[in-house]
């Protein structure tokens, strides 16, 4: 143990990297009744802790074995602290990465002159590559977690978080890929402050070092999930293993949705975007407060912000539903006029999200509806009450991973028998009760026989409609539609309603 402290205490970290800050949380602690800080090594010069462990490593290496070079495998942070090392003390870095690595992260390597080799699907596919070319090539290994200099090295994050509150804690949540940054914390922190609890957070579907713990050594985890791909490793270091079951009070797992949430909570708070490893540990110590109650201090870990920047739509997508505040529901309703206008009446004066719905033959219509829930959990199943109460057919998806990712999309198709459908495209200014008032000012008198809406977080809101209108009619549905006073655009001849939502065998509108 005393080694261990005497190498954190000797680390050579800070020629690459800073103290970063111990930043609050104001609206997270206030919402949690507790003050929550967070570690923000987001701001090392690569973005991630990485590089502490990395060149804490390379620079216990002696000048020969830096002379043939080094090698590493890693999903992206421990690479671009490898590369920033070897680019300080000029030497060779050839560094191993799996094929689904961020292109953010590769390219930040190769910026800083390494040798990318893009190989397997995940972290150990890498590691077994970068582990034959070191045989093959003589080079220097880096490993990304299981060595003592870079746990020691990781380490230092815990003396920095000790120095910079003096204050109790009542608990540190780190991140766990392979475990170096939870061993090296949790070493010193049960040295100097055993009451202190320190806690591992883990993707429920990438949990290496609880099933190692469970198990009472390092196994294989036959798959990992990739959405947390800094973490993604399916097997625990035995280094890492044997310090964690000593130190660790234990693993909590969390689920993509609560990544997603707790990257929104980082910004609301900070205005930085995190990776979903970087989030990770806030994820956890959020599960963790609802389920223990308390009021002491919590920090968390936010490791890292190498972030590809399309992947933001997706974890938007997923906040709220992780921090319960959106409820996603598959609804029946009546296929007749103004069935539309009476569902959202007994919505209330909640603000919706997704509206999405296709005419079918039939007398029930099946709508995919996203409503926000201020008041969480208990909103959620009074909401299911009052419509079911109200007689409507009432199916959660919030926790369907197909309606999440694929259904919600889906909804829709061709609709025979449609041949006065016309097709419109509306912008009306994004407000509560917005639409309930485009549906009151469109009428009973058309037939909807298609409606797409999403929030998209912008000052106006966009509807796509479909609307059937019998040609004796149009001159009148015309003067409706400019009644409205919104923005409107006749979308009947676009190719792409015509090739997907019109009806007829060829896709054109009869």
């Amino acid at each position: 143990m005393t080694d261990y402290i005497r190498k954190i205490l000797d680390a050579r970290v800070y020629d690459v990297a800073s103290e970063s800050p111990l930043d609050a949380m104001p609206r997270l602690s206030a919402r949690l009744g507790r003050p929550v800080l967070l570690k923000r090594e987001d701001l090392q010069p690569v973005f991630s802790f990485k590089l502490r462990g990395a060149y804490n490593k390379m620079t216990a290496l002696s000048a020969e074995e830096l002379a043939r070079g080094v090698i590493c495998a890693s999903a992206g942070n421990h690479a671009q602290g490898v590369a920033l090392g070897a680019q300080r003390l000029g030497v060779r870095a050839v560094i191993v990465m799996p094929r689904t690595t961020p292109a953010i992260k590769v390219e930040a390597c190769r910026a800083r002159g390494a040798e990318v080799v893009l190989h397997g699907d995940a972290f150990d596919d890498a590691l077994a590559e970068a582990r034959r070319r070191e045989a093959e090539e003589g080079l220097s290994f880096l490993h990304p977690f299981d060595d003592p200099e870079v746990i020691a090295g990781q380490g230092t994050i815990g003396k920095e978080i000790l120095s910079r509150h003096s204050g109790p804690i009542e608990a540190i949540f780190v991140p766990v890929g392979g475990g170096g940054l939870a061993a090296g914390i949790a070493a010193f922190v049960k040295y100097l402050r055993p009451q202190t609890k320190v806690f591992g957070v883990e993707p429920d579907d990438a949990a290496c070092m609880a099933a190692a713990l469970a198990a009472g050594e390092p196994v294989n985890l036959p798959s990992v999930g990739l959405f947390a791909d800094g973490v993604a490793v399916r097997r625990a270091g035995e280094e890492t293993f044997r310090l964690c079951r000593e130190h660790l009070d234990g693993i909590v797992t969390v689920d993509t949705d609560a990544m997603c949430a707790a990257v929104k909570d980082i910004f609301d708070d900070t205005r930085a975007v995190s990776e979903p490893s970087g989030a990770l540990a806030l994820a956890g110590a959020k599960a963790w407060a609802e389920r223990e109650g308390g009021t002491g201090t919590l920090v968390a870990i936010s490791s890292g912000a190498n972030l590809n920047f399309d992947r933001l739509r997706h974890i938007a997508e997923r906040a709220e539903i992780g921090e319960q505040r959106e409820v996603l529901l598959g609804v029946t309703i009546p296929e007749r006029p103004g069935a539309y206008r009476a569902f959202i009446r007994a919505l209330g004066p909640r603000a919706i999200t997704e509206f999405n719905y296709r005419y079918a033959p039939g007398a029930a219509a099946h709508i995919f509806v996203g409503v926000n829930l201020p008041g969480g959990p208990a909103e959620k199943r009074a909401l299911a009450a009052s419509l079911s109460e109200a007689g409507y057919g009432v199916h959660d998806l919030s926790d369907n991973e197909m309606a999440k990712v694929h259904i919600r999309y889906m909804v829709g198709g061709r609709a025979s028998g449609l041949a006065d459908e016309r097709l419109y495209r509306f912008q009306f200014p994004e407000r509560p009760g917005a639409l309930m008032n485009f549906l009151d000012r469109l009428g009973e008198d058309f037939n909807i026989t298609l409606f797409h809406y999403r929030n998209h977080g912008a000052d106006y809101g966009r509807v796509l409609a479909g609307i059937a209108v019998p040609e004796a009619e149009r001159a009148r549905f015309d003067a409706a539609i400019e009644a409205l006073g919104y923005p409107c655009t006749d979308e009947t001849g676009n190719p792409a309603y015509r090739l997907f939502l019109g009806n007829g065998e060829d896709g054109r509108q009869g």
